[in-house]
């Protein structure tokens, strides 16, 4: 199947700014949590932390849990554990998961803590940095575990812009940093992928043929998805472009003249993808 080219680049001047500060800041925590969207786990990691993060202690945070491939997750789970990294699966809108955090935190950094204790600072609270792309659930996170709104959270890319340090417990402290992406994309399938979830935003995309590309992708991985939602079958269309216009002429989204409303039809399509109307999904595997 056919996919139609993008161009996407986007590295606003603040994200520079935040890489900064992230690698200013690297010596005032213990630890590294880095937040990945689960549907998109390769995507959605900046290659530019393993450079930021100088070595630091890290843990890989696969959140929205509940919109991802079960099966899919599972997967990445044991492909970092593989590469000795800790991973705990979360659902923060829902709180699922959250809670085991701090354990986490604590098992990871156990040889900090047995050190703290030989100083006589066994009442001294770890610090971890909370890491991550733009809407990957940062925020969403923090207030889940602060039990409290202590980061501002949106469903828009580009919302934090500075650090915030938030006290968690007597023993926690973490430091919310602003989402950041690199200054350009591997491929083009990683910048979709970012399309697709929201991690860039709509205004500086073709919607159309963001949306004619993710069908290819749907039609590859779940086909079945397509054919229940849409009534989409392998040979609807014999690339991205024609996938769409079959939707929308299922849909009856029709303008003036007869012709398909194939703008329409990209909206709706990124709305209920985002929206998990289409089942839980994951668009990569390891």
């Amino acid at each position: 199947m056919e996919k139609e080219t993008m161009h996407l680049q986007w590295f606003p001047g603040h994200m520079t700014r935040a890489q900064r500060m992230i690698q200013e800041n690297m010596k005032l925590v213990d630890a590294v949590c880095e937040i990945l969207d689960a549907r998109i786990p390769a995507s959605s990691r900046n290659p530019d932390v393993d450079r930021l993060c100088a070595g630091k202690p890290r843990l890989m945070l696969l959140n929205r849990v509940d919109q991802a491939d079960g099966a899919a997750t599972a997967l990445w789970r044991q492909f970092f554990k593989d590469q000795g990294l800790m991973v705990l699966e979360t659902d923060c809108k829902s709180g699922k998961g959250v809670t085991g955090f701090s354990g986490a935190v604590r098992t990871l950094l156990k040889d900090k803590l047995e050190e703290y204790a030989a100083k006589g600072q066994s009442g001294r609270p770890l610090r971890c940095m909370v890491l991550g792309i733009p809407n990957v659930g940062k925020s969403t996170f923090i207030n889940r575990l602060a039990r409290r709104k202590a980061a501002a959270a949106s469903d828009r890319p580009g919302v934090t812009r500075g650090k915030q340090w938030i006290h968690v417990d007597n023993s926690l402290d973490l430091l919310d940093t602003p989402g950041i992406l690199w200054p350009r994309f591997d491929s083009q399938e990683v910048g979709e992928a970012l399309a697709w979830t929201g991690a860039i935003r709509d205004e500086i995309l073709d919607r159309e043929t963001l949306a004619a590309n993710l069908l290819v992708r749907l039609l590859e991985l779940y086909p079945e998805r397509l054919q229940e939602r849409y009534g989409l079958t392998v040979d609807a269309g014999e690339n991205g472009y024609g996938l769409l216009e079959a939707a929308g002429r299922r849909r009856g989204f029709r303008i003036s003249g007869g012709d398909i409303d194939t703008e329409r039809m990209a909206a709706v399509l990124l709305d209920e993808f985002r929206g998990g109307k289409l089942g839980r999904i994951t668009l990569e595997r390891p």
